[in-house]
Protein backbone atom coordinates (compact mmCIF):
# COMPACT_ATOMS: atom_id res chain seq x y z
CA UNK A 1 0.00 0.00 0.00
CA UNK A 2 1.13 3.34 -0.70
CA UNK A 3 3.25 4.79 2.33
CA UNK A 4 0.93 6.77 4.71
CA UNK A 5 2.14 10.09 6.15
CA UNK A 6 3.75 9.78 10.13
CA UNK A 7 1.89 12.71 11.84
CA UNK A 8 2.99 13.88 15.25
CA UNK A 9 1.82 17.51 17.08
CA UNK A 10 4.11 20.12 18.80
CA UNK A 11 3.81 23.67 19.99
CA UNK A 12 4.71 26.29 17.59
CA UNK A 13 8.24 26.76 16.73
CA UNK A 14 10.53 29.17 14.46
CA UNK A 15 11.23 27.06 11.11
CA UNK A 16 14.42 25.44 10.50
CA UNK A 17 14.09 23.34 7.30
CA UNK A 18 11.82 21.73 5.10
CA UNK A 19 8.27 22.54 3.78
CA UNK A 20 5.85 24.56 5.55
CA UNK A 21 1.90 24.64 5.52
CA UNK A 22 -0.12 27.32 6.95
CA UNK A 23 -3.70 28.35 7.08
CA UNK A 24 -5.10 31.75 6.00
CA UNK A 25 -8.32 33.06 6.95
CA UNK A 26 -11.01 34.89 4.74
CA UNK A 27 -9.16 37.98 3.33
CA UNK A 28 -6.06 36.28 3.71
CA UNK A 29 -5.74 36.84 6.79
CA UNK A 30 -2.96 34.96 9.10
CA UNK A 31 -1.81 34.50 12.37
CA UNK A 32 1.01 35.46 14.08
CA UNK A 33 2.05 32.07 14.61
CA UNK A 34 1.38 31.25 10.58
CA UNK A 35 3.44 34.30 9.97
CA UNK A 36 6.45 33.55 11.77
CA UNK A 37 6.70 30.40 9.45
CA UNK A 38 7.22 33.16 6.28
CA UNK A 39 10.15 35.80 7.68
CA UNK A 40 10.52 37.43 4.61
CA UNK A 41 6.48 37.96 4.03
CA UNK A 42 6.36 36.55 0.39
CA UNK A 43 2.75 36.28 0.66
CA UNK A 44 2.30 39.80 0.80
CA UNK A 45 3.82 39.52 -2.54
CA UNK A 46 2.24 35.90 -3.56
CA UNK A 47 -1.22 37.02 -2.45
CA UNK A 48 -2.30 39.98 -4.92
CA UNK A 49 -0.30 38.31 -7.78
CA UNK A 50 -2.48 34.87 -7.33
CA UNK A 51 -5.52 36.75 -6.80
CA UNK A 52 -5.47 34.84 -3.34
CA UNK A 53 -8.30 35.87 -0.84
CA UNK A 54 -8.12 33.10 1.28
CA UNK A 55 -11.09 31.42 -0.05
CA UNK A 56 -11.91 27.85 1.25
CA UNK A 57 -9.82 25.03 -0.20
CA UNK A 58 -7.59 27.78 -2.56
CA UNK A 59 -3.91 27.76 -2.27
CA UNK A 60 -0.39 29.86 -3.03
CA UNK A 61 3.05 27.82 -3.25
CA UNK A 62 6.20 30.10 -2.79
CA UNK A 63 9.17 27.97 -3.27
CA UNK A 64 12.45 29.22 -1.60
CA UNK A 65 10.95 32.14 -0.01
CA UNK A 66 13.76 34.94 0.50
CA UNK A 67 14.66 34.95 4.16
CA UNK A 68 13.86 31.59 5.13
CA UNK A 69 15.60 28.53 5.92
CA UNK A 70 12.43 26.60 4.24
CA UNK A 71 12.19 24.22 1.13
CA UNK A 72 8.56 26.39 -0.08
CA UNK A 73 5.81 27.38 2.14
CA UNK A 74 2.24 26.81 1.17
CA UNK A 75 -0.91 29.20 2.29
CA UNK A 76 -4.59 27.44 2.46
CA UNK A 77 -7.62 29.15 2.50
CA UNK A 78 -10.17 28.30 4.97
CA UNK A 79 -12.87 31.05 4.15
CA UNK A 80 -14.85 32.44 7.21
CA UNK A 81 -14.00 31.07 10.52
CA UNK A 82 -17.70 30.96 11.15
CA UNK A 83 -18.52 28.57 8.28
CA UNK A 84 -16.36 26.14 9.78
CA UNK A 85 -18.03 22.36 10.51
CA UNK A 86 -16.46 19.22 11.75
CA UNK A 87 -16.05 18.20 7.96
CA UNK A 88 -14.72 21.20 7.32
CA UNK A 89 -11.31 20.16 9.14
CA UNK A 90 -11.53 16.94 7.58
CA UNK A 91 -11.15 19.03 4.12
CA UNK A 92 -8.94 20.73 4.96
CA UNK A 93 -6.39 18.12 6.11
CA UNK A 94 -6.94 16.58 2.46
CA UNK A 95 -6.14 19.78 0.70
CA UNK A 96 -3.00 19.92 2.90
CA UNK A 97 -2.62 16.48 2.03
CA UNK A 98 -2.85 17.28 -2.01
CA UNK A 99 0.51 19.62 -1.30
CA UNK A 100 2.55 17.38 0.36
CA UNK A 101 4.24 16.31 -2.91
CA UNK A 102 7.08 14.96 -2.32
CA UNK A 103 8.42 16.74 0.81
CA UNK A 104 10.00 14.33 3.59
CA UNK A 105 9.44 17.16 6.47
CA UNK A 106 6.42 19.08 6.41
CA UNK A 107 5.42 21.45 9.28
CA UNK A 108 1.70 21.99 9.18
CA UNK A 109 0.67 25.38 11.36
CA UNK A 110 -3.06 24.91 12.62
CA UNK A 111 -3.71 28.35 13.20
CA UNK A 112 -6.06 31.09 12.63
CA UNK A 113 -6.35 34.76 13.72
CA UNK A 114 -9.32 35.70 16.23
CA UNK A 115 -10.39 32.05 16.07
CA UNK A 116 -9.39 29.19 18.58
CA UNK A 117 -8.48 25.79 16.94
CA UNK A 118 -8.61 23.07 19.45
CA UNK A 119 -7.62 19.60 19.77
CA UNK A 120 -10.67 18.45 17.90
CA UNK A 121 -9.65 20.56 14.77
CA UNK A 122 -6.64 19.80 14.54
CA UNK A 123 -7.28 15.85 14.77
CA UNK A 124 -9.60 16.48 11.73
CA UNK A 125 -6.93 18.16 10.29
CA UNK A 126 -4.55 14.91 10.49
CA UNK A 127 -7.86 12.46 9.88
CA UNK A 128 -8.06 14.31 6.87
CA UNK A 129 -4.37 13.90 5.77
CA UNK A 130 -4.57 10.66 6.18
CA UNK A 131 -7.58 9.85 4.29
CA UNK A 132 -6.73 11.95 1.31
CA UNK A 133 -2.95 10.27 1.12
CA UNK A 134 -4.68 7.14 0.92
CA UNK A 135 -3.77 4.51 -2.49
CA UNK A 136 -4.39 1.68 -3.84
CA UNK A 137 -0.87 0.52 -5.46
CA UNK A 138 -0.18 -2.80 -3.36
CA UNK A 139 -0.01 -4.72 -6.93
CA UNK A 140 2.23 -2.46 -8.59
CA UNK A 141 5.74 -3.54 -9.24
CA UNK A 142 7.11 0.08 -9.55
CA UNK A 143 5.40 2.24 -7.42
CA UNK A 144 7.31 5.71 -8.08
CA UNK A 145 8.05 6.22 -11.78
CA UNK A 146 9.03 4.62 -15.08
CA UNK A 147 12.99 3.79 -14.04
CA UNK A 148 12.01 1.83 -11.01
CA UNK A 149 13.23 3.90 -7.89
CA UNK A 150 11.79 2.59 -4.84
CA UNK A 151 9.19 4.40 -3.05
CA UNK A 152 9.74 6.98 -0.42
CA UNK A 153 10.11 7.08 2.80
CA UNK A 154 6.65 8.03 4.88
CA UNK A 155 7.13 11.92 5.04
CA UNK A 156 6.84 13.02 8.79
CA UNK A 157 4.31 15.56 9.33
CA UNK A 158 4.12 18.20 12.71
CA UNK A 159 1.40 19.59 13.33
CA UNK A 160 2.14 23.09 15.19
CA UNK A 161 -0.59 23.78 17.20
CA UNK A 162 -1.78 26.11 20.47
CA UNK A 163 -2.20 22.38 22.37
CA UNK A 164 -0.69 19.39 21.23
CA UNK A 165 -1.85 17.31 24.11
CA UNK A 166 -5.28 17.51 23.56
CA UNK A 167 -4.67 17.40 19.76
CA UNK A 168 -2.70 13.98 20.28
CA UNK A 169 -5.45 12.98 22.59
CA UNK A 170 -8.58 13.78 20.03
CA UNK A 171 -6.04 12.16 17.05
CA UNK A 172 -6.30 8.67 19.08
CA UNK A 173 -10.10 8.98 18.62
CA UNK A 174 -10.02 10.35 15.36
CA UNK A 175 -7.30 7.72 13.89
CA UNK A 176 -9.57 4.93 14.99
CA UNK A 177 -11.79 6.46 12.51
CA UNK A 178 -9.58 6.83 9.78
CA UNK A 179 -7.89 3.02 10.09
CA UNK A 180 -11.83 1.70 9.72
CA UNK A 181 -12.47 3.95 6.85
CA UNK A 182 -9.01 2.34 4.99
CA UNK A 183 -9.89 -1.03 6.33
CA UNK A 184 -13.30 -0.79 3.78
CA UNK A 185 -11.09 0.71 1.29
CA UNK A 186 -8.94 -1.98 1.24
CA UNK A 187 -11.29 -4.20 1.19
CA UNK A 188 -13.29 -2.79 -1.23
CA UNK A 189 -10.45 -2.19 -3.87
CA UNK A 190 -8.91 -6.01 -3.35
CA UNK A 191 -9.58 -7.58 -6.58
CA UNK A 192 -11.82 -11.09 -6.62
CA UNK A 193 -9.60 -13.42 -7.04
CA UNK A 194 -7.64 -12.67 -4.02
CA UNK A 195 -10.72 -11.57 -1.78
CA UNK A 196 -13.09 -14.55 -1.57
CA UNK A 197 -15.89 -15.53 1.22
CA UNK A 198 -13.24 -17.32 2.84
CA UNK A 199 -10.56 -14.78 2.52
CA UNK A 200 -12.79 -12.23 3.70
CA UNK A 201 -13.83 -13.93 6.48
CA UNK A 202 -10.24 -14.30 7.83
CA UNK A 203 -10.09 -10.19 8.05
CA UNK A 204 -12.74 -10.11 10.04
CA UNK A 205 -11.44 -12.57 12.14
CA UNK A 206 -8.65 -9.84 12.96
CA UNK A 207 -10.19 -7.69 14.30
CA UNK A 208 -10.65 -10.44 17.45
CA UNK A 209 -7.08 -8.41 18.52
CA UNK A 210 -9.19 -5.27 19.26
CA UNK A 211 -11.76 -7.25 21.33
CA UNK A 212 -14.06 -7.81 18.83
CA UNK A 213 -15.73 -11.36 19.36
CA UNK A 214 -16.00 -13.18 15.65
CA UNK A 215 -17.87 -16.34 15.00
CA UNK A 216 -17.56 -17.74 10.97
CA UNK A 217 -20.42 -19.88 10.21
CA UNK A 218 -19.64 -22.30 7.19
CA UNK A 219 -22.12 -23.40 4.68
CA UNK A 220 -22.99 -26.62 7.02
CA UNK A 221 -23.85 -24.53 9.39
CA UNK A 222 -26.19 -22.17 7.78
CA UNK A 223 -27.98 -25.30 5.52
CA UNK A 224 -28.58 -26.37 9.32
CA UNK A 225 -30.65 -22.92 10.04
CA UNK A 226 -32.44 -23.10 6.88
CA UNK A 227 -30.86 -19.97 4.79
CA UNK A 228 -32.02 -21.35 1.20
CA UNK A 229 -31.94 -17.50 0.08
CA UNK A 230 -28.11 -16.84 0.79
CA UNK A 231 -26.93 -20.46 -0.19
CA UNK A 232 -28.99 -20.27 -3.33
CA UNK A 233 -26.61 -17.36 -4.21
CA UNK A 234 -23.71 -18.99 -3.40
CA UNK A 235 -24.68 -22.41 -4.48
CA UNK A 236 -22.84 -21.68 -8.40
CA UNK A 237 -19.20 -20.97 -7.28
CA UNK A 238 -17.01 -23.21 -6.12
CA UNK A 239 -16.08 -20.57 -3.57
CA UNK A 240 -17.78 -21.77 -0.23
CA UNK A 241 -19.98 -18.79 1.62
CA UNK A 242 -19.72 -17.42 5.19
CA UNK A 243 -21.50 -15.18 7.75
CA UNK A 244 -19.65 -13.42 9.98
CA UNK A 245 -20.49 -12.78 12.90
CA UNK A 246 -18.95 -10.09 14.75
CA UNK A 247 -19.55 -8.30 18.49
CA UNK A 248 -18.72 -5.34 20.25
CA UNK A 249 -19.54 -5.27 23.78
CA UNK A 250 -18.70 -1.46 25.05
CA UNK A 251 -21.99 -0.94 26.78
CA UNK A 252 -23.33 -2.44 29.95
CA UNK A 253 -24.24 -6.09 29.70
CA UNK A 254 -27.98 -5.86 29.91
CA UNK A 255 -28.36 -3.40 27.01
CA UNK A 256 -29.36 -4.79 23.78
CA UNK A 257 -27.20 -4.11 21.22
CA UNK A 258 -27.36 -1.91 18.17
CA UNK A 259 -27.01 -3.78 14.97
CA UNK A 260 -25.18 -3.20 11.18
CA UNK A 261 -25.70 -5.84 8.39
CA UNK A 262 -23.98 -6.06 4.97
CA UNK A 263 -23.97 -7.31 1.70
CA UNK A 264 -20.48 -8.84 1.05
CA UNK A 265 -20.97 -10.41 -2.99
CA UNK A 266 -17.46 -10.42 -3.14
CA UNK A 267 -18.07 -10.81 -7.23
CA UNK A 268 -21.30 -10.40 -8.77
CA UNK A 269 -21.49 -11.81 -12.50
CA UNK A 270 -25.32 -11.91 -12.36
CA UNK A 271 -25.55 -15.70 -12.23
CA UNK A 272 -27.48 -17.04 -15.10
CA UNK A 273 -29.07 -13.61 -15.37
CA UNK A 274 -25.52 -12.67 -16.76
CA UNK A 275 -24.55 -8.74 -16.52
CA UNK A 276 -23.07 -7.30 -19.23
CA UNK A 277 -19.51 -7.39 -19.94
CA UNK A 278 -18.78 -4.12 -20.15
CA UNK A 279 -17.79 -2.97 -16.34
CA UNK A 280 -18.59 -6.45 -14.61
CA UNK A 281 -14.63 -5.79 -13.44
CA UNK A 282 -16.26 -3.17 -10.86
CA UNK A 283 -18.45 -6.08 -9.33
CA UNK A 284 -15.43 -6.67 -7.21
CA UNK A 285 -17.36 -4.02 -5.01
CA UNK A 286 -20.28 -5.72 -4.88
CA UNK A 287 -19.01 -6.09 -0.92
CA UNK A 288 -19.07 -2.75 -0.25
CA UNK A 289 -22.17 -3.22 2.07
CA UNK A 290 -19.79 -6.08 3.88
CA UNK A 291 -16.71 -3.87 3.88
CA UNK A 292 -18.68 -0.71 5.52
CA UNK A 293 -19.78 -3.18 8.17
CA UNK A 294 -16.43 -4.87 8.96
CA UNK A 295 -14.22 -1.23 8.66
CA UNK A 296 -17.14 -0.12 11.75
CA UNK A 297 -16.42 -2.63 13.86
CA UNK A 298 -12.96 -1.84 13.94
CA UNK A 299 -13.69 2.05 14.40
CA UNK A 300 -15.85 0.87 17.17
CA UNK A 301 -13.47 -1.43 18.98
CA UNK A 302 -9.99 0.83 18.13
CA UNK A 303 -12.26 3.65 19.97
CA UNK A 304 -13.46 1.99 23.14
CA UNK A 305 -16.93 2.90 22.19
CA UNK A 306 -19.49 2.26 24.84
CA UNK A 307 -22.03 0.35 22.95
CA UNK A 308 -22.94 -3.47 22.26
CA UNK A 309 -22.68 -3.69 18.54
CA UNK A 310 -23.53 -6.13 16.31
CA UNK A 311 -22.01 -6.32 12.84
CA UNK A 312 -23.03 -9.36 10.35
CA UNK A 313 -21.81 -9.93 6.80
CA UNK A 314 -22.79 -12.31 4.50
CA UNK A 315 -20.20 -13.37 1.97
CA UNK A 316 -20.80 -14.99 -0.94
CA UNK A 317 -19.96 -15.23 -4.51
CA UNK A 318 -22.74 -15.04 -7.41
CA UNK A 319 -21.61 -17.08 -10.42
CA UNK A 320 -22.34 -18.62 -13.78
CA UNK A 321 -22.32 -22.79 -13.51
CA UNK A 322 -23.84 -25.40 -14.05
CA UNK A 323 -25.01 -25.68 -10.46
CA UNK A 324 -26.20 -22.07 -10.70
CA UNK A 325 -29.55 -20.85 -9.53
CA UNK A 326 -31.88 -20.68 -12.41
CA UNK A 327 -34.53 -17.59 -12.79
CA UNK A 328 -37.73 -19.75 -11.76
CA UNK A 329 -36.13 -21.40 -8.84
CA UNK A 330 -37.92 -20.91 -5.31
CA UNK A 331 -36.01 -21.56 -2.34
CA UNK A 332 -36.82 -21.40 1.20
CA UNK A 333 -35.48 -18.67 3.32
CA UNK A 334 -34.59 -19.19 7.30
CA UNK A 335 -37.83 -17.00 8.18
CA UNK A 336 -39.64 -20.03 6.53
CA UNK A 337 -41.01 -17.71 3.94
CA UNK A 338 -40.49 -18.90 0.08
CA UNK A 339 -38.89 -16.77 -2.80
CA UNK A 340 -39.24 -16.95 -6.30
CA UNK A 341 -35.68 -16.23 -7.73
CA UNK A 342 -36.89 -14.18 -11.35
CA UNK A 343 -33.52 -12.83 -11.60
CA UNK A 344 -30.54 -14.21 -10.31
CA UNK A 345 -29.13 -10.64 -10.43
CA UNK A 346 -31.24 -9.84 -7.83
CA UNK A 347 -29.05 -11.58 -5.29
CA UNK A 348 -27.91 -9.02 -2.77
CA UNK A 349 -31.19 -8.91 -1.02
CA UNK A 350 -31.54 -12.49 -1.16
CA UNK A 351 -28.12 -12.57 1.30
CA UNK A 352 -29.80 -9.99 3.35
CA UNK A 353 -33.22 -11.69 3.85
CA UNK A 354 -31.50 -14.07 5.99
CA UNK A 355 -28.71 -11.99 7.58
CA UNK A 356 -31.41 -9.76 8.77
CA UNK A 357 -33.30 -12.28 10.08
CA UNK A 358 -30.76 -14.32 11.66
CA UNK A 359 -29.30 -10.88 12.84
CA UNK A 360 -33.02 -10.34 14.69
CA UNK A 361 -33.96 -13.54 16.00
CA UNK A 362 -30.95 -13.77 17.28
CA UNK A 363 -29.56 -10.79 18.93
CA UNK A 364 -33.49 -8.80 19.36
CA UNK A 365 -31.58 -5.76 18.87
CA UNK A 366 -32.44 -2.08 19.16
CA UNK A 367 -32.62 -1.53 15.72
CA UNK A 368 -31.14 -2.62 12.25
CA UNK A 369 -29.18 -0.95 10.06
CA UNK A 370 -28.11 -3.04 6.63
CA UNK A 371 -26.24 -1.51 3.81
CA UNK A 372 -25.67 -2.75 0.72
CA UNK A 373 -24.56 -2.11 -3.10
CA UNK A 374 -27.94 -3.00 -4.14
CA UNK A 375 -29.43 -1.68 -7.13
CA UNK A 376 -28.32 0.50 -10.20
CA UNK A 377 -31.98 2.15 -10.13
CA UNK A 378 -30.58 4.27 -6.65
CA UNK A 379 -28.13 6.05 -9.30
CA UNK A 380 -30.56 6.97 -11.42
CA UNK A 381 -32.92 8.42 -8.46
CA UNK A 382 -30.01 9.80 -6.71
CA UNK A 383 -26.97 10.20 -8.59
CA UNK A 384 -23.79 9.86 -6.52
CA UNK A 385 -23.77 12.12 -4.20
CA UNK A 386 -26.77 10.73 -1.76
CA UNK A 387 -26.81 7.19 -0.73
CA UNK A 388 -30.90 6.21 -0.46
CA UNK A 389 -32.16 5.78 2.65
CA UNK A 390 -35.08 3.22 3.13
CA UNK A 391 -37.03 3.32 6.64
CA UNK A 392 -39.46 1.51 9.00
CA UNK A 393 -39.16 4.06 11.59
CA UNK A 394 -38.79 7.74 11.39
CA UNK A 395 -36.65 8.42 14.50
CA UNK A 396 -33.79 6.16 13.33
CA UNK A 397 -34.12 7.65 9.51
CA UNK A 398 -34.12 11.31 10.82
CA UNK A 399 -31.29 9.92 13.43
CA UNK A 400 -29.37 8.61 10.50
CA UNK A 401 -30.13 11.75 7.97
CA UNK A 402 -28.70 13.65 10.64
CA UNK A 403 -24.92 11.77 10.98
CA UNK A 404 -25.03 12.06 7.47
CA UNK A 405 -25.11 15.86 6.90
CA UNK A 406 -22.91 15.74 9.97
CA UNK A 407 -20.10 13.23 8.09
CA UNK A 408 -20.92 14.76 4.63
CA UNK A 409 -22.08 11.31 3.84
CA UNK A 410 -25.04 12.11 2.91
CA UNK A 411 -29.20 10.12 2.72
CA UNK A 412 -31.94 10.48 1.01
CA UNK A 413 -34.95 9.25 2.50
CA UNK A 414 -37.07 7.29 -0.28
CA UNK A 415 -40.21 6.03 -0.05
CA UNK A 416 -42.20 2.31 1.40
CA UNK A 417 -45.54 1.13 1.27
CA UNK A 418 -48.21 -1.13 0.46
CA UNK A 419 -48.66 0.08 -2.81
CA UNK A 420 -44.67 -1.05 -3.54
CA UNK A 421 -45.28 -4.01 -1.62
CA UNK A 422 -47.72 -5.29 -4.18
CA UNK A 423 -45.24 -5.52 -6.99
CA UNK A 424 -43.30 -8.20 -5.41
CA UNK A 425 -46.05 -10.44 -4.62
CA UNK A 426 -45.58 -14.05 -6.84
CA UNK A 427 -48.31 -16.54 -7.80
CA UNK A 428 -45.85 -19.34 -7.12
CA UNK A 429 -44.47 -18.56 -3.79
CA UNK A 430 -44.45 -16.06 -1.06
CA UNK A 431 -42.47 -13.09 -3.21
CA UNK A 432 -40.55 -12.49 -6.20
CA UNK A 433 -37.32 -10.72 -6.08
CA UNK A 434 -37.67 -8.57 -8.61
CA UNK A 435 -40.95 -6.52 -9.02
CA UNK A 436 -40.62 -5.25 -12.73
CA UNK A 437 -39.13 -1.87 -14.27
CA UNK A 438 -40.09 0.75 -12.17
CA UNK A 439 -39.08 1.46 -8.65
CA UNK A 440 -36.52 -0.73 -9.06
CA UNK A 441 -34.61 0.46 -5.85
CA UNK A 442 -38.17 0.92 -3.64
CA UNK A 443 -39.17 -2.92 -4.63
CA UNK A 444 -35.59 -4.04 -3.46
CA UNK A 445 -36.61 -2.61 0.15
CA UNK A 446 -39.96 -3.77 0.40
CA UNK A 447 -38.76 -7.15 -0.63
CA UNK A 448 -35.89 -6.66 3.01
CA UNK A 449 -38.75 -5.44 5.09
CA UNK A 450 -40.51 -8.67 4.89
CA UNK A 451 -37.60 -9.93 6.91
CA UNK A 452 -37.47 -7.58 9.83
CA UNK A 453 -40.41 -8.00 11.51
CA UNK A 454 -41.39 -4.95 13.47
CA UNK A 455 -37.80 -4.19 14.72
CA UNK A 456 -36.89 -0.54 14.04
CA UNK A 457 -34.75 -0.89 10.66
CA UNK A 458 -33.37 1.13 7.85
CA UNK A 459 -31.68 0.32 4.82
CA UNK A 460 -28.89 2.15 2.98
CA UNK A 461 -28.76 1.43 -0.64
CA UNK A 462 -25.21 2.57 -1.05
CA UNK A 463 -24.66 1.42 -4.89
CA UNK A 464 -23.71 5.09 -5.96
CA UNK A 465 -21.11 6.17 -2.95
CA UNK A 466 -19.46 2.93 -2.00
CA UNK A 467 -17.42 2.87 -5.48
CA UNK A 468 -16.35 4.77 -8.11
CA UNK A 469 -17.86 7.76 -6.73
CA UNK A 470 -16.78 10.98 -7.19
CA UNK A 471 -13.05 12.09 -5.73
CA UNK A 472 -13.07 14.86 -3.38
CA UNK A 473 -10.92 15.90 -0.86
CA UNK A 474 -10.53 13.22 1.59
CA UNK A 475 -11.07 10.61 -0.90
CA UNK A 476 -8.65 10.09 -4.05
CA UNK A 477 -9.93 6.02 -3.97
CA UNK A 478 -12.09 3.96 -5.97
CA UNK A 479 -13.45 2.57 -3.18
CA UNK A 480 -14.67 5.76 -0.66
CA UNK A 481 -15.32 3.52 2.28
CA UNK A 482 -18.51 4.93 2.26
CA UNK A 483 -20.58 4.41 5.48
CA UNK A 484 -18.09 3.98 8.39
CA UNK A 485 -18.02 7.90 9.59
CA UNK A 486 -21.43 7.86 9.07
CA UNK A 487 -22.63 4.69 10.99
CA UNK A 488 -19.94 5.87 13.40
CA UNK A 489 -21.29 9.27 14.05
CA UNK A 490 -24.73 7.76 14.85
CA UNK A 491 -23.58 5.49 16.99
CA UNK A 492 -21.72 8.74 19.20
CA UNK A 493 -24.60 10.79 18.66
CA UNK A 494 -27.80 8.66 20.21
CA UNK A 495 -26.38 5.04 21.53
CA UNK A 496 -23.32 5.20 23.19
CA UNK A 497 -24.03 5.10 27.18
Amino acid sequence: MTSMPIISFAKFVAPKKGSAIVLAADGGAMSDAARAWDPGKAFDRAFPVADFSGKFGATVEVLAPEGSPLDRVVAVGTGKAADLTDYSWFRLGGTIAAQLRKASEIAVVADLPETAVGGAQVASIAGGILLRSYGFDKYKTKKDDAEGKPAAKPAKITIHCADPAAAKKAFADAQAVVDGVILARDLVNEPANVLGPVEFAAHAKELEKLGVKVEVLTEKEMKKLGMGALLGVAQGSVRPPRLVVMQWNGGKAKDKPVAFVGKGVVFDSGGVSIKPAAGMEDMKGDMGGAAAVTGLMRTLAARKAKVNAVGIIGCVENMVDGNAQRPGDIVTSMSGQTIEVLNTDAEGRLVLADALWYCNDRFEPKFMVNLATLTGAIMVALGQSHAGLFSNNDELAERLTTAGLTTQEKLWRMPLGAEYDKLIDSKNADMKNIGGRFGGSITAAQFLQRFVKDTPWAHLDIAGTAMGSPSNEINQSWASGYGVRLLDQLVRDAYEA
